[in-house]
C-alpha cells in the first residue's frame, strides 16, 4: 500500500480524481469508478472515504471545480481590456469548455446531475461556474444584480454545455455561434431592465417590485450571510 499518511485531503482527492478519469467514460461517476480509483492509487479506503464521503459524487464535483480553476487561471493570464464586456463573458465560457479534455467525462456528469437526488449539486456547480466568471471579470455589483447576473449566466452556460456535447462541427464553431446568440439574448434583457429604470412612467408602474428588489443585497464577503442574500435592516417599511 502506498504511503498516504502525509498527504492532505486535497491531495488524496486529486489523486483519486486523476485515476477515476480513466474509468468514468466506461462506468460513469459511479461506485465502480470510485473503487477502481482506490485500487489504482492504492489509497486506503478509509482515507478515500474521508476525502470523498459521497464517493464518485464528490469526484464529479471535484472534476467540475478543477475546470473552473483552470478557466480562472487562463482568464488571469489573458489581456481582455480590448474586448467588450459581452465578449469577455463569451471568452470565459469558451475557456471553461476548452478546459475539458474528454467530453465523455462531462456527458457522464450531466447524466449524473440530471438525477433528482443530485440535481441540487448540479445546479450549485453551474452557479459556482457563473460566480467564478463574474468574480474573475471583477463584477462590482452588490445588489439584486449580483444574483440576476449569475442566474442568467448559469442558464447560458448550462445550455451551451448541452449544445457543445452534441456539436461535431470543426473546432466547435457551431457552439461558439450558439453561445454568442445566447449572450445577445441576455444583453437584450439587460437593455430592457435599463429602459424600465430610465422611464419615469415604468418606474411608477413597477414601484413596488423595484423597491423590493432594491433591498436585496449580495452575500457578505465576510461570510456573515449566505444566499439568497440579506435585507437592509434599516430599510423603511413602505416604499
Amino acid at each position: 500500500m502506498s504511503d498516504t499518511a502525509n498527504r492532505s485531503i486535497d491531495d488524496i482527492r486529486a489523486a483519486l480524481l486523476a485515476a477515476a478519469e480513466a474509468h468514468v467514460p466506461f462506468d460513469g461517476w459511479s461506485e465502480t469508478s470510485f473503487r477502481a480509483a482506490m485500487a489504482d492509487t492504492e489509497i486506503d479506503p478509509a482515507l478515500a472515504r474521508t476525502a470523498c464521503p459521497r464517493g464518485a459524487i464528490d469526484l464529479a464535483l471535484a472534476f467540475h471545480a478543477k475546470g473552473d480553476a483552470q478557466m480562472i487561471q487562463q482568464l488571469q493570464d489573458e489581456d481582455l481590456t480590448d474586448l467588450r464586456f459581452r465578449d469577455r463573458i463569451a471568452r470565459a465560457v469558451r475557456l471553461r469548455l476548452e478546459a475539458v479534455d474528454d467530453k465523455e467525462l462531462v456527458r457522464r456528469g450531466t447524466t449524473l446531475f440530471s438525477l433528482p437526488q443530485y440535481a441540487g449539486d448540479g445546479a450549485k456547480a453551474l452557479w459556482g461556474t457563473a460566480d467564478a466568471i463574474w468574480t474573475a471579470l471583477d463584477d462590482q455589483s452588490d445588489d439584486i444584480n449580483w444574483y440576476t447576473k449569475r442566474g442568467t449566466l448559469s442558464g447560458v452556460y448550462g445550455a451551451t454545455v448541452l449544445y457543445w456535447l452534441g456539436d461535431d462541427s470543426s473546432a466547435h464553431q457551431c457552439t461558439w455561434d450558439f453561445l454568442d446568440r445566447r449572450i445577445d439574448n441576455v444583453m437584450q434583457f439587460e437593455k430592457l431592465k435599463a429602459q424600465v429604470n430610465d422611464n419615469p412612467v415604468l418606474k411608477r408602474m413597477f414601484a413596488g417590485p423595484l423597491w423590493m428588489a432594491s433591498q436585496v443585497k449580495a452575500p457578505s464577503k465576510k461570510g456573515q450571510s449566505d444566499m439568497p442574500g440579506t435585507w437592509q435592516e434599516d430599510a423603511p417599511v413602505n416604499p
